[in-house]
C-alpha cells in the first residue's frame, strides 16, 4: 500500500462504497468488491501499478465505465481494481488519415460529442456510455456492425502494460499490414486477461452524405427475418437493421407513449448519397412486402428520424419497466442468418413454457440478439429457471454453428461455454495467458475456465 500511495498520492481508495461501486458494473451477479481502487493519469502510472502488483502478486481487474454484463469487473480473488476513467483524453484527431487517437478512458458519448461538426463519425455504439478502452477489451459493437463492423474491425493499433509492467505498443496507423503476430486483434477482446489497455488509435468514417431511417411491421418474426435475409443476400450495403419482437414492442409503446403496432418490427437506417439512398429504400420495402409487410415508414428528417428510433434505444429501460425492482439478464448469442429465425421462433416457444418475462431485440442483420429476461433476485426459482433458460439459448445456437455471445463477453457468466464452443482451441488460449501472464494476475477467473 505505501508503494502505491507514493505513486499515486490521494487516488487510491479503500472506501467501502467506492470499492462497492467497482465490484458488480451492470451485471445481475452478486457484487464482488476489489480491495483497493486506483485512478491513474497515464500509461506510465498504470505500468508502476501493474509492476507492484507483479512483485506483490496481486490480482488486478481494469475497470472503464462499468457497464459490462457479465461480470467482466468482479474482484473474484479481491486485489486492486484500476478505473481508468480519469485516462479521458482525446490526443489526436487526424482527418487526413481517418483516425484518432485517446486514451481508454474516453467514453463513446465524449468521442462523438468531439467528432460532431468534424465530417466524420466513429461507427461502435454499444448502448450505453461505455469507454472505449472497456468496449475493445469485451470486442463490443452494437446496431451499426452489420455495415462498419466491430470494435476489432476499427482499433488500427493500441498501447497496453503487460502482466509484468512493460508497456507495449501494437500495430500501426496503416491501414494494413502483414508483419507478425496481429497482437492488436490479441488483445482486443480479452477483457484484460492479458493485460491493461490505456489508448487507442481508432478509424474514423465519414459522415454520409444522407441518413434516412424507416420502420416495418411483419405478420411474423419468420417475415421479418427473411426480410432481413434478403437485404443483407442482395448486397444492400444497410447501416442498421434490428428487430424488435410483439413484446418488446408493447413494452415500449406504454415505455414511450407510442402507437406502434405490437407484433415483429424492424428498424432500419441508410446511409449514402440521396438517390443511391432511395433506390436502396425501394429495395428493402419491395422484399418486405414480399413477405406479408404492411406499412413502410421512412423519415429523413433527423427530427423524425429520432423520434422513428426512439423505439430502438428505449428498448432497455422499457423491458425493465414491465416489471419494477426486477434485475436485467442479458443475453447474447449470435447464428448463421440462415438460422436466425428458426432460432428466435424456437426460443419465443421456451420463453412460453418457461414462463419468463423476456422481450426480444436483435441487431439481426449480422445473426445476433438478445433476451431481456427480467429476474426477481431474491426469488432462487425463478433464478434459476432463468439460467436454464439462457442455457439452452446457448446450447441451441451452438448446435446452429453459433456463438456463446456476439458482443457482450464472456467474464464469469458465460465461462461455462467456452470449452463447448472452442473445444481442444481452448488449450492453446490457456497457453497464450500461460505465457504473457504466468502469475494469473490480470482479472483471475475470467474469460477463461480453469483447470
Amino acid at each position: 500500500m505505501q508503494e502505491l500511495t507514493a505513486l499515486l498520492g490521494v487516488r487510491l481508495s479503500v472506501n467501502a462504497d467506492v470499492r462497492e461501486a467497482h465490484g458488480a458494473g451492470y451485471s445481475y451477479h452478486e457484487c464482488m468488491p476489489p480491495d483497493v481502487v486506483v485512478f491513474p493519469n497515464t500509461t506510465e502510472e498504470v505500468s508502476g501499478i501493474v509492476s507492484i502488483c507483479a512483485k506483490y502478486g496481486i490480482p488486478i481487474v481494469p475497470f472503464g465505465a462499468g457497464t459490462s454484463i457479465e461480470g467482466h469487473v468482479l474482484a473474484l480473488r479481491g486485489g486492486i481494481c484500476i478505473d481508468l476513467r480519469e485516462m479521458n483524453q482525446v490526443l489526436e484527431v487526424n482527418k487526413d488519415d481517418m483516425y484518432v487517437l485517446v486514451q481508454a478512458g474516453v467514453t463513446r458519448n465524449q468521442l462523438d460529442e468531439l467528432l460532431e461538426g468534424t465530417g466524420f463519425f466513429f461507427p461502435i455504439g454499444p448502448g450505453v456510455n461505455a469507454t472505449l478502452g472497456g468496449m475493445a477489451s469485451t470486442r463490443a459493437s452494437g446496431t451499426n456492425a452489420v455495415r462498419y463492423g466491430t470494435m476489432k474491425d476499427n482499433v488500427l493499433s493500441l498501447t497496453a502494460v503487460l502482466p509484468d509492467g512493460k508497456i507495449i505498443k501494437t500495430g500501426s496507423k496503416a491501414k494494413k499490414s502483414s508483419a507478425g503476430y496481429d497482437l492488436t486483434r490479441l488483445l482486443v477482446g480479452a477483457e484484460g486477461t492479458l493485460g491493461v489497455i490505456t489508448e487507442l488509435t481508432l478509424k474514423l468514417h465519414s459522415e454520409p452524405e444522407t441518413i434516412y431511417a424507416a420502420v416495418c411491421a411483419f405478420p411474423t418474426v419468420e417475415a421479418a427475418v427473411a426480410t432481413a435475409i434478403k437485404t443483407i443476400q442482395k448486397g444492400v450495403p444497410i447501416a442498421k437493421i434490428e428487430l424488435l419482437d410483439a413484446a418488446m414492442m408493447g413494452a415500449i409503446n406504454r415505455y414511450s407513449s407510442l402507437d406502434y403496432e405490437e407484433v415483429p418490427t424492424l428498424f432500419l437506417e441508410f446511409h449514402g448519397a440521396v438517390a443511391e439512398v432511395e433506390g436502396q429504400i425501394l429495395k428493402v420495402e419491395e422484399y418486405a412486402h414480399s413477405f406479408g409487410a404492411a406499412d413502410f415508414v421512412w423519415e429523413k428528417d433527423e427530427a423524425r428520424r429520432k423520434r422513428l428510433w426512439r423505439a430502438r434505444t428505449d428498448a432497455a429501460p422499457s423491458a425493465m419497466a414491465l416489471r419494477p425492482g426486477a434485475k436485467l439478464m442479458s443475453t447474447d448469442v449470435c447464428v448463421p442468418i440462415s438460422q436466425l429465425a428458426k432460432c428466435i421462433v424456437d426460443t419465443q416457444q421456451d420463453i412460453e413454457k418457461t414462463g419468463i418475462m423476456a422481450p426480444i431485440l436483435g441487431h439481426v442483420g449480422d445473426g445476433n440478439f438478445h433476451l431481456t429476461i427480467l429476474i426477481n433476485p431474491e426469488d432462487n426459482e425463478e433464478f434459476e429457471r432463468a439460467k436454464a433458460l439462457n442455457e439452452r439459448l446457448v446450447r441451441r445456437a451452438l448446435a446452429m454453428g453459433g456463438t456463446c455471445t456476439g458482443e457482450h463477453g464472456i467474464g464469469v457468466g458465460k465461462l461455462q461455454y467456452m470449452a463447448l464452443e472452442h473445444g481442444d482451441s481452448l488449450d492453446m488460449m490457456r497457453a497464450i495467458k500461460h505465457a504473457i501472464d504466468p502469475q494469473n494476475l490480470m482479472n483471475p477467473g475470467k474469460l477463461l475456465p480453469e483447470q
